[in-house]
């Protein structure tokens, strides 16, 4: 019988995920969430321009509610640009790594032993513009743990490939 042994770990020699060059979303990518979000603030400033000018009280002040609207779609324009700089992904040896955020960055590390399902996912807007989403699933849950989103359909479908190669391997 073997004798147990339980040595202890030296914590600061540990491989960093944070010396990785993380691979940026695809530039056109940031054309598809200007357009997204100019949809919506289409229809949102329609709305406010009909409430203005149907709505007596609101026009008599409408100068808050469109300084408002103003304001809401430059800070929006703002962050929707630091989080799509700050946006990345990698692929390593044995795990696929996906960083985001805007005031606290999150970094999600999934070994491809516990990758389950990889899907491809093209909205219509991202179509347009020829990128895709890959979506990564592990155990134990209906939504993907991982979805990385602006990426050339082509090196999409390489991706899906690369990981789906890693799970049959496993099996």
């Amino acid at each position: 019988m073997q004798e147990f042994t339980n040595e202890p770990i030296d914590t600061r020699n540990l491989p960093r995920f944070e010396a990785v060059p993380f691979e940026p979303l695809h530039p056109k990518y940031w054309t598809v969430l200007l357009v997204s979000y100019g949809i919506f603030y289409l229809i949102l400033g329609l709305g406010l321009g009909a409430m203005i000018y149907f709505v007596d009280e609101v026009a008599a002040h409408a100068l808050w509610p469109v300084l408002g609207y103003v304001v809401l779609l430059q800070l929006n324009l703002l962050l929707m640009r630091i989080g799509f700089k700050k946006k990345g992904f990698a692929f390593r040896t044995h795990d696929v790594l996906f960083r985001s955020g805007i005031i606290a960055t999150s970094t999600i590390v999934i070994p491809y032993n516990r990758i389950q399902h990889v899907a491809l996912h093209e909205g219509m807007i991202s179509r347009m513009f020829g990128l895709a989403k890959v979506e990564i699933f592990t155990a134990g849950g209906k939504e993907s743990d991982i979805e990385i989103p602006g990426i050339a359909k082509a090196h999409a479908e390489d991706i899906k490939q690369l990981l789906m190669g890693k799970i049959q391997k496993q099996l």
